[in-house]
């Protein structure tokens, strides 16, 4: 087994041969790529309503056009195809689907979904789903939005309207891209759409988000689905010492910090849908931050029908520890006495983010250890580098050696035991990065967004490689 070091993701020699079957593809997101926002009778979602507010995203960009995707889907599946793709995760957004958020389907619509298969099915892509990746209809959030119970049965319609017209090709469904971002960044801190800034109402719409979950999971189930997933951001919760020492011992203060942190991360989501209970120590701060009269009895079932995969967003693990009298970070109510630190000593994205590989297999460990009872998927891995273009290439060789060190974090957790069943690179394209704009690139190809020209860079030629060989 090829040992993956703490520091950095420093490429590592030596062969990594994956399971057979092992599902090799890369995602997207609907507002990510597609633009069109206004053809086809599609109405605003709660994305295009922030990113035309001054100040809200880098640069005062907007996904209006963002990878023109709508219309250039067949090119880009003619890529997938170069790379060797065996699947393919998009996103359904919304509001092409109900524009107002419910009642009648949109026809045309649905059709752009509907070629979109049929022409990954005649590639050889197998498709896989995501219900929700962020854009809620303008309206339902004019309407409360997710802090609102009346949302996630209107989930529930329009997951059944959406499987309803592909559920005869698409057999891999996914209900909701990173609940956590959407209800703690967008509710929480504001710093995405809807860019509400209310704790309690940050925790109202992670419990409606999970009811959502739970309503279309058995909706699709009834409808014949052969595999629902619920895909979520995850990181281990860890400690300053432990980003070099995954052993390090802690203080009782830490431990106490590290403890909260990831009920609020991890346990907050996967507890309700695969155990059918939150933690107490959770309740205990909902209590705390506008009270548990939202969660009602029967809702906890409701939440936990089976899935067939946990979906894995993993880019880095999350350093925190005791830091009495320092003000709580607005994403995570009931952290007033716990400092976010970074991690020192390892390199970073240009997000800013530490790249921690091992941090990956410690939770995906964890994870199967904990909940047996679900298969793991990579849904989402990749890094934002500041790529240029030179002589008709990009040589993101940082992008490469993350992605290499990533994989075999995923190579050293299946040798743990750890049941995961495939990976898929964020991002395929080079896109519209949320507030970030698109001044931050994770695509494995480069979009030049003035001319829309898509350039393989050198990470996709590498993952192509790996694809081939079913391993590194």
């Amino acid at each position: 087994m090829t040992v993956v070091g703490t520091r950095g993701a420093t490429l590592t020699e030596g062969r990594a041969d994956f399971p057979t079957g092992f599902v090799w593809g890369a995602a997207t997101a609907s507002y990510q790529i597609e633009g069109a926002v206004k053809e086809d009778g599609r109405e605003p979602s709660i994305w295009d309503t922030f990113s035309r507010t001054p100040g809200k995203v880098v640069g005062g960009d907007t996904g209006d056009v963002a990878c023109d995707h709508y219309f250039r889907h067949a090119d880009d599946i003619r890529l997938m195809t170069e790379l060797n793709l065996a699947a393919y995760r998009f996103s359904v957004a919304w509001p092409r689907v109900q524009p107002y958020g419910k009642g009648p389907v949109n026809t045309r619509g649905l059709d752009f979904y509907s070629r979109l298969v049929d022409r990954l099915l005649e590639a050889g892509i197998t498709p896989y789903a995501t219900l929700y990746h962020w854009d809620l209809p303008q309206t339902l959030e004019d309407a409360g939005g997710w802090p609102e119970r009346d949302t996630a049965h209107r989930f529930e319609e329009y997951a059944a309207a959406v499987h309803a017209r592909l559920g005869d090709r698409v057999r891999n469904w996914a209900t909701l891209n990173e609940p956590w971002v959407a209800a703690f960044l967008g509710y929480g801190n504001g710093v995405h759409a809807p860019g509400r800034t209310d704790a309690a109402a940050a925790f109202r719409a992670a419990h409606h988000l999970l009811l959502g979950h739970g309503m279309a999971a058995r909706a699709l189930r009834e409808g014949g689905a052969e595999e629902i997933s619920l895909v979520l951001n995850l990181s281990p919760v860890i400690t300053p010492a432990q980003v070099d020492d995954p052993g390090a011992e802690t203080s009782e203060a830490d431990a106490e910090a590290v403890s909260r942190v990831d009920t609020l991360l991890v346990r907050q989501f996967v507890d309700p849908a695969l155990r059918g209970e939150y933690p107490a120590e959770f309740l205990d701060i909902v209590g705390r931050n506008g009270g548990v009269g939202h969660i009602w009895d029967g809702d906890l079932a409701t939440i936990n029908q089976p899935i067939d995969l946990l979906g894995i967003n993993y880019y880095n693990p999350c350093v925190v520890e005791a830091g009495p009298g320092e003000a709580a970070d607005a994403a995570w109510p009931g952290s007033e006495d716990i400092r976010f630190c970074p991690a020192d000593g390892v390199p970073a994205t240009a997000m800013g983010w530490p790249i921690v590989p091992n941090g990956l297999s410690r939770l995906l460990v964890r994870l199967s250890d904990d909940y047996p009872e679900v298969g793991l998927l990579i849904t989402e891995n990749g890094a934002a580098f500041d790529d240029v273009v030179e002589d008709g290439r990009v040589h993101d060789v940082r992008r490469t050696e993350y992605l290499d060190g990533h994989l075999r974090a995923v190579h050293a957790a299946i040798a743990d035991g750890a049941d995961v069943r495939g990976y898929l690179v964020w991002s395929l394209l080079d896109n519209f990065e949320w507030a970030e704009g698109y001044r931050r690139r994770f695509g494995i190809v480069h979009v030049d967004f003035a001319t829309q020209r898509r350039l393989l860079k050198d990470s996709a030629l590498w993952y192509r490689d790996v694809i081939t060989r079913n391993g590194l």
